[in-house]
């Protein structure tokens, strides 16, 4: 599913990040680039337990899926 980056409101409805203090919580695309660029994934990419750990490497992420 696209997000609307211009819509917070409703992404953060669907937003599976935990950290309220975020301040990209519901802005899908500052989130997306903000991990990227410090070679991680956003939360939205791992299952519930996993995303709470906040460990968003790629490791996790192949770990938590298997890969």
């Amino acid at each position: 599913m696209g997000q609307d980056c211009t819509n917070k409101d409703r992404n953060l409805e669907v937003c599976g990040c935990t950290y309220e203090a975020c301040t990209r919580r519901g802005k899908c695309c500052e989130c997306i680039q903000h991990h990227l660029k410090n070679k991680q994934l956003p939360g939205c990419c791992f299952p519930p337990e996993v995303e709470a750990s906040f460990d968003r490497s790629f490791k996790a992420f192949a770990k938590a899926w298997g890969l």
